[in-house]
């Protein structure tokens, strides 16, 4: 028997009193544990048909086991998992076990905050800073998610984009793609290296992340090297059209690769290069121009811009000329597909948080841990991404319809005589 004691725990300074965070760990916990319930009585349900030779079921109830705590968003909440017997079971060869999928015999944490690890990384937080950022975020007492924990993950990361990397795509067909080239900071400036990124829109409108490996600046080679690696692995059809910078190591290795497919410079990129070369005081009212040249109705609104600067400006509407064909090709697709084909946003948007990332981390990487961090952090983004406006549309690409100006072009009965 305890002896009794006058000693008062105080509360200490990190100590958080929140009760509505409590409130809704309480309810989390009921959730989950109905939720595991109802998925243990369906499997045993599905199993009814089993039966012992005396009638009974084969199948029952076997109690709970150990309960443990899961590493959520809003701290651990305990959990136990739900056993099923099998009675009519002669040795482990045959017997039918039960396996939750959602709390696994080892779960530890959700995966929610598996995807949050990285995130963190890549918005700065280095290694020492690690547990002071989980603790603010999980509570103080979050032992399964330690800076070690981090390491070892390291590994799965590297297997599971091995095993992306090695995934079949000869099912898979791409109608537009978007090409990048994603520079980081993380340890990475003396090799010149960048993430080289490619994202596809499929036939349904959905996008998908189809290439991404490590190259020496944007080189040719390297953009062969990951355009070749798609192709081998299945991706035998060209896409209709690919979406990128000025880049001309990507556009060389496409038209060796998949010489069928056309390009469609980014807006972006060229209005930023044709700015460039004008003086300061005629970027405002130019970068208005340029902006109503590709959110024109028709391709002809270039036209209207090389007259308007031409003679002043020799070098901005050479920059224009030069790339007009590939400036304008997405004029030759759906108008509801226009704002996706003008820039690469896709790709941009996504690797927002890499580039603004704070100069600690660049002690804190290697390039191999920055590369599965990225690839990472775009699989979790990914699982967002929004489809493409007008996929009605899609099929018709597909099929090799004539589009001008946005607008599908028919084709009228010729009724002349004969």
């Amino acid at each position: 028997m305890d002896s009794p004691t006058n000693i008062v725990r105080l509360r200490q300074p990190e100590d958080i009193d929140d009760p509505l965070t409590e409130v809704l760990r309480a309810g989390a916990r009921r959730l989950l544990a109905q939720a595991v319930e109802m998925e243990a009585e369906a499997f045993l349900t599905a199993m009814q048909d089993r039966r012992l030779p005396d009638g009974r079921a084969r199948l029952v109830r076997h109690g709970h086991g150990p309960e443990r705590e899961i590493q959520t968003g809003i701290g651990p909440v305990p959990m136990a998992r739900v056993r099923v017997r099998d009675r009519g079971a002669t040795g482990a060869e045959d017997r039918v076990r039960f396996t939750s999928t959602i709390l696994p015999k080892w779960a530890r944490r959700t995966r929610s905050l598996d995807a949050l690890l990285p995130i963190l990384y890549l918005r700065g937080v280095s290694t020492g800073d690690f547990q002071e950022a989980l603790a603010a975020l999980l509570g103080k007492d979050a032992p399964n998610l330690s800076p070690a924990v981090v390491t070892r993950l390291t590994a799965t990361w590297a297997d599971e984009y091995a095993r992306w990397q090695g995934r079949d795509l000869s099912a898979r067909r791409y109608v537009y793609v978007w090409a990048d080239g994603v520079y980081l900071q993380a340890r990475m400036e003396d090799q010149a290296e960048c993430m080289l990124v490619l994202i596809g829109a499929t036939p349904e409108g959905r996008k998908e992340l189809v290439g991404f490996q490590v190259g020496v600046r944007e080189s040719a080679q390297s953009w062969r090297e990951l355009l070749v690696d798609v192709k081998r692995r299945g991706l035998s059809i060209a896409p209709e059209i690919a979406v990128g910078d000025g880049a001309l190591g990507f556009w060389r290795a496409l038209d060796e690769v998949f010489p069928g497919t056309r390009h469609q410079r980014c807006w972006v990129h060229k209005t930023a290069n044709v700015l460039n070369r004008v003086p300061k005081s005629v970027q405002g009212t130019m970068k208005a121009d340029l902006r109503e040249i590709h959110a024109a109705p028709t391709e002809t609104a270039i036209t209207d811009f090389v007259e308007k600067y031409g003679a002043k400006y020799a070098r901005a509407a050479d920059g224009l000329i030069k790339d007009r064909e590939a400036l304008l090709a997405f004029f030759d697709m759906p108008a509801e597909h226009w704002d996706h084909l003008r820039t690469t946003n896709p790709i941009e948007s996504v690797f927002a948080t890499v580039r603004h990332r704070t100069v600690r981390t660049k002690g804190a990487l290697s390039p191999i841990t920055a590369k599965l961090m990225v690839f990472k952090l775009v699989m979790a983004a990914a699982k967002t991404w929004r489809r493409l406006k007008g996929e009605n549309q899609l099929p018709k690409v597909v099929a090799g319809v004539i589009f001008r100006d946005g607008t599908e072009v028919i084709a009228r009965p010729d009724h002349r005589a004969a």
